[in-house]
């Protein structure tokens, strides 16, 4: 449910009320149940085993409570809140890794009220990985529109930093868990990865920067040699068009905002964040707790909607492969 002050669990049950006409597979939250009473009036099934999730979910919202959060004031965070919401995101975690659900949706969560109360992980992303015995990085951050997939290859560090921390390595590896994601999780076969350049106009072959020719094009090469349908590096103000994002499955970014801005601006009410390199799916809404809409009946459930349509079709691919 993530952060019990925020707008998850009102995003959560709106996305229950559209479950018909969007076609969501059934899902439970996880989290305490007087965080969706304080927002919606809806129907509310408490349960204590995902197996009553399929009977339940027809006529109720199916929570599975995990925890007394305290006294909830929507968008008044606090230490009990984020006790909740990381107390949530354990069970959660165990129950996908134990097969009783298909894929782990998480919710939005305050990173400032978590790191308060010892949270030691970046963010989400890394704590799902460590309780699923991979390194952090070797944890892929896709973002996910319904016309653009981005990846970046640094993420939340500052920009003074990124050029130091891209080598060749970095980019190969992140590639290679990019090009088995787009196959387990959307199903392509033969991904076509297409790689955008760290300075202006792809560094105008040195005139304006070496990072492509030092680093990017000797990393492309690797992956050609590997079988990987590798392009670039392109200039990355002309990669987000519509005609250029036909030529390509998922865009390779070399730090957080060059790859979030296109998918935001293009995508804001439907961006997907979607972990690659993981023995599970998890997927998530492209947004924040936003704490200022929370109670207010403002919040739009459109991003967790994707998150949860994403991960039910992830599910249904990886079951496939198996499968075969």
């Amino acid at each position: 449910m993530g952060d019990p002050a925020g707008i998850g669990p009102e995003i959560i049950a709106k996305s229950w009320d559209m479950r018909g006409e969007r076609a969501l597979p059934p899902f439970v939250a996880v989290g305490d149940a007087r965080a969706i009473e304080r927002v919606w009036r809806g129907p509310i099934a408490r349960i204590s085993d995902l197996a009553e999730v399929p009977r339940a979910f027809a006529t109720a919202l199916p929570v599975l409570t995990v925890e007394d959060a305290g006294e909830i004031e929507p968008g008044a965070p606090d230490a009990d809140g984020a006790r909740c919401a990381l107390h949530s995101l354990e069970l959660a975690v165990g129950l996908t890794r134990s097969g009783a659900a298909s894929a782990l949706v998480t919710g939005p969560v305050s990173k400032a009220q978590l790191y308060d109360i010892g949270f030691t992980h970046p963010g989400q992303t890394e704590f799902v990985a460590e309780r699923c015995g991979i390194a952090g990085a070797n944890a892929v951050m896709m973002l996910a529109g319904p016309g653009l997939r981005v990846v970046p290859i640094t993420t939340h560090v500052p920009l003074a930093r990124v050029a130091s921390l891209l080598s060749i390595e970095l980019i190969v590896a992140k590639a290679r868990v990019t090009a088995r994601g787009l196959q387990r999780n959307f199903g392509i076969d033969k991904a076509r990865l297409a790689f955008a350049g760290f300075n202006p106009h792809a560094g105008e072959s040195g005139a304006i920067g070496r990072e492509e020719i030092e680093l990017i094009e000797p990393a492309i090469a690797i992956l050609r040699d590997e079988g990987i349908d590798a392009q670039g590096p392109f200039a990355a103000d002309t990669l987000f068009h519509a005609r250029a994002r036909a030529h390509y499955d998922a865009a390779l970014c070399c730090y957080h905002d060059q790859a979030l801005i296109p998918l935001k601006t293009l995508f804001f009410d439907e961006g997907v964040n979607i972990t690659l390199g993981l023995p599970l799916v998890r997927t998530s809404p492209d947004h924040g707790t936003a704490f200022n809409l929370a109670g207010k009946d403002k919040a739009e459930p459109g991003a967790m909607i994707a998150a949860i349509t994403m991960a039910g079709e992830a599910a249904a691919h990886r079951a496939a492969c198996l499968a075969l």
